[in-house]
Formats: structure tokens, sequence, C-alpha cells
């Protein structure tokens, strides 16, 4: 018996059909025809799709080439959870389970996504006063790296952000350092320096307030002390 079924992760219809198929499903694996576009119908290739797998937590993933599209085969009888790599962030969309029953299951999963063009690097951290990467950040940067390599013609800039304790100057110096410490690592692991920039902007662009009615806002000061990426030539 062979079972075909769409699923459209996110919110919007999608109107667009898969061709010229090179797997099949067997009694035993499940197809999965992917396909990722933004808002406006562009298909968009080298974007980071998993199928994690309920039972054992294994993930089956894939990227999409230039039209957009990508085949993975996966188990039947489990649940995946489906999820997005949007830089770093993973973004989980949706459940799909899979019956056990033997039968030849074809599923095409459309998913329509607009990256942001700035994104705040979660879990990058520096020692106190310093540039010097702690090794809690290498996961974050270790993802970036692979992002960077599936899609190779992406061009980013790194923005370090402090709060507003020391002056001006010193938190521009600071920023600068780290953000630069970024772009090192990433060359290091294999990216090319001309594909990622380094600037540090200090305390000039906070995204919460550091003072609250003339008390001090940790929490605020902690959202401004980061790390971005910002996309400066789209793949």
């Amino acid at each position: 018996m062979k079972i075909s079924k769409t699923i459209l992760l996110v919110f919007l219809i999608s109107a667009i059909s898969l061709s010229a198929q090179t797997l099949e499903p067997t009694a035993n694996k499940a197809l999965m025809n992917v396909v990722v576009t933004n808002k406006s119908g562009k298909l968009l290739d080298g974007e980071i799709v998993s199928f994690i797998a309920s039972k054992d937590k294994k993930v089956y993933k894939g990227n999409t080439k230039l039209d957009g599209t990508f085949s993975i085969l996966i188990p039947i009888g489990d649940t995946y959870e489906v999820s997005y790599k949007n830089f770093t962030e993973d973004i989980t969309y949706n459940k799909i389970e899979i019956p056990s029953e033997p039968a030849l299951y074809t599923w095409d999963v459309s998913i329509i996504f607009d990256p942001g063009r700035v994104i705040v690097l979660e879990n990058v951290e520096y020692d106190f006063d310093k540039s010097t990467l702690r090794s809690s950040s290498f996961k974050t940067l270790n993802d970036l790296v692979e992002v960077m390599k599936i899609k190779d013609k992406l061009e980013i800039e790194i923005g370090g952000h402090t709060d507003s304790k020391g002056t001006e100057d010193y938190n521009i110096r600071l920023s600068q350092a780290r953000a630069e410490a970024v772009r090192n690592y990433l060359i290091s692991k294999g990216v090319k320096g001309d594909r990622v920039t380094a600037k540090g902007y200090g305390m000039g662009q906070p995204i919460a307030p550091n003072m609250i009615d003339g008390t001090d806002n940790p929490e605020g000061r902690q959202k401004n002390r980061r790390t971005e990426v910002k996309v400066t030539k789209e793949q």
C-alpha cells in the first residue's frame, strides 16, 4: 500500500510541487520531501532541517539544494520533531507521526520562513573584562560555522555590544575586541576571513534599559551585553 501525505509547517499555504525525486519510500522507511521558502515564495538553498526521533533521539538531517528542496528517508513507526536551524538557533515547528504499519509512506513537508537579518548569539560568553571566549561559547559558534560552510556565499558582520558601565571609549574597545575574537574563532574553523567582519558598537545600541527610574537594572544590562550576527550579503 502506498500512502502520500502533505504537511505545511508554519502558517502559510504552499502551492509548490516537487519534481524528479531520486529516493523512493521502502517498507520500513518513509520518504520526506522537504521544501523551504520565504514568505514571498523564494526558494531558499542551504537551509538545514532536522527530523528528531522521539524513541531514541536520533537526528536525521538534510540541507536544501539550489531549488530549495531535499529528500530523506527516515524509519517508520516513530514520531519526529521537525526542527529548522536559523543560524545557531533550532526552531521546532511541529511533530510528524509516521505509523508502524508496513506501507510506502511519502510526506511533502513545506517550511515557510523569513530568517532575521540580525540574530543575537545566545550563550556566547567572555571572561570578565576581557575578550577571551569561554568554552561554553563553542557550541553556538560551531553551529554558526556549520551554517557558514553550507551557505558558502553568505557574508556576515559580528557585532559586539556592552552595557553602559564604563566610558564610551572603553566599551567601544572591549566590544571590538570581543567581536574580533568571534571572527577569529570562525576563521580558525575554516570560514574565509573575507566573509566575516567585526564591529564593536560599545553601549550605543541598547535593546533594554540599563536603568529604570534611576535604579540599576541588572536584567537589562545583561541583555545589552551581547554578540550579534548581521547578514551583510545573502546566500
